[in-house]
């Protein structure tokens, strides 16, 4: 199975420390994926690229993103994040066409599209890429013809003591997610971290 090890995002390390995250060497990893902060870069930060393991082919971009390929995923260093954060739970992909990206997600990874969701003006694909999902979203208001990477969702224990404890200045309150059983909480823009990133607690078994 071809797996997402790593993410890249531009910009300062320190946001990401400020929210609990703890980094080694500009790296913070969660549930055996690596989150890279390159302490440089674009402003506001963006996220820039993703490191893939096993994938078939290794093609340095996938429909636009950027992509690094080892062949195998490194050794688990996950630590303890006072954040509370415990897994990537899916990182979102932005297109102006499903077919397009996730037909060349597959082409390149071997990995299926497994669902289209059809939610208004929105059309959402989705992969799973080793331990989290990707979330491809068609939109009306993406006009170029490649595709970008967003942001992301961290799953942790207790949203509700996470949300009470970094207060409603650095992420909102806790509401019910699309996912029945699920909430979701997003950190505000002035966190400063530049990528879109939320809470979720943990998939209902």
């Amino acid at each position: 199975m071809t797996a997402v090890v790593e993410l890249v995002v531009s910009g300062p390390v320190a946001p990401w420390e400020s929210i609990g995250l703890r980094f080694t060497d500009g790296v913070a990893t969660v549930g055996g994926v690596g989150l890279r902060v390159t302490g440089d870069g674009p402003t506001p930060p963006v996220m820039v690229g993703w490191t893939l393991a096993g994938s078939p082919t290794t093609p340095a971009s996938i429909d636009g993103l950027a992509t690094t390929h080892v062949a195998e995923p490194p050794a688990p260093v996950d630590g303890v994040h006072p954040l509370g954060a415990t897994a990537f739970d899916h990182v979102v992909v932005m297109t102006s066409s499903i077919e397009r990206t996730c037909g060349e997600i597959e082409r390149v990874t071997g990995e299926p599209l497994k669902r289209i969701r059809e939610a208004g003006p929105v059309r959402q694909g989705f992969h799973r890429l080793g331990p989290l999902i990707v979330e491809v979203v068609e939109s009306d208001r993406v006009t170029s013809d490649e595709a970008s990477f967003w942001g992301f969702v961290l799953v942790v224990d207790d949203l509700h003591e996470v949300a009470g404890r970094l207060g409603p200045d650095v992420l909102s309150p806790p509401k019910a997610a699309v996912q029945p059983g699920r909430f979701i909480a997003s950190f505000r823009a002035q966190v400063g971290l530049g990528v879109p990133v939320a809470l979720m607690t943990p998939h209902v078994r």
